[in-house]
C-alpha cells in the first residue's frame, strides 16, 4: 500500500468502523443461527470472528502483545456482545488514528508480524466485507459512506490475489464494471453479490 493510501486508509477507519457496528447492533439473537455468504459460517461465528480480531487490532495498532480469549471462544454467550463490539470496533479504529501505528511491523496474533500498514489494511477491509455478509445475511441493506467504498477498492484491487492465495477469499465472482461499486469489492472478495441466505 502506498503512504497515500494508508494515509486514506486510516482517515476512513472510523467511519468504516461505525457502518459495521450499526450492522451488528441491529442483528437479533434469533438471527444468530443464520448461514453467512462466508461458507460454512452462521452469523454467530462471523460476529465472534469480529469481535475477537478486532480486538486484536487494537492490540496490533499500539504494538502490545495480544491477551484475551482464542478463536473457540463464544462472545455472542455473554449479554450485550453487540455493544461490546461496537465500543471495540471503535476503540481500534482509534487507535489506528496514531501514525505510530503504521509504521513498521506488527502481529495480530503469532510468529514475526507483518508490515502494520498491511495489518491495518486487513482491519479496515474486514469492516467492509464482514459488515456486508452480516447485512446479507439478515436481510439489511448495509449503508457504507461512498469514501470508505472508493478507499477499500483501491486497496483491495492490488491485494485480492494475495488474499486469495491465503485462503482469505474464493474465487472472484464476475461483477459488470458499472455495478455499483460495493457489488464490486464483493465479487474481487470472492462473493457474490446477489446471494440470499
Amino acid at each position: 500500500m502506498s503512504e497515500g493510501g494508508a494515509m486514506d486508509v486510516r482517515s476512513q477507519m472510523r467511519p468504516a468502523a461505525e457502518a459495521a457496528a450499526a450492522i451488528v447492533m441491529d442483528i437479533r439473537e434469533e438471527e444468530l443461527d443464520a448461514p453467512t455468504p462466508c461458507a460454512g459460517w452462521d452469523v454467530r461465528t462471523l460476529i465472534n470472528h469480529l469481535i475477537l480480531w478486532s480486538g486484536r487490532g487494537e492490540a496490533a495498532a499500539r504494538k502490545r502483545p495480544v491477551t484475551g480469549p482464542g478463536e473457540d471462544h463464544d462472545f455472542t454467550a455473554e449479554p450485550g456482545w453487540a455493544g461490546r463490539y461496537a465500543e471495540q470496533v471503535r476503540r481500534t479504529a482509534d487507535a489506528w488514528q496514531d501514525p505510530a501505528a503504521w509504521e513498521g511491523r506488527t502481529t495480530l496474533g503469532g510468529g514475526d508480524g507483518m508490515p502494520a500498514e498491511f495489518i491495518g489494511g486487513i482491519l479496515f477491509g474486514e469492516c467492509v466485507t464482514h459488515g456486508w455478509d452480516l447485512a446479507a445475511a439478515t436481510g439489511r441493506e448495509p449503508v457504507f459512506p461512498d469514501e470508505v467504498l472508493r478507499v477499500e477498492w483501491e486497496r483491495l484491487v492490488p491485494t485480492a490475489e494475495m488474499g486469495r492465495r491465503y485462503g482469505a477469499f474464493g474465487p472472484e465472482v464476475p461483477v459488470p464494471e458499472d455495478a455499483p461499486l460495493l457489488d464490486r469489492i464483493v465479487g474481487l472478495s470472492g462473493r457474490d453479490p446477489r446471494w440470499k441466505p
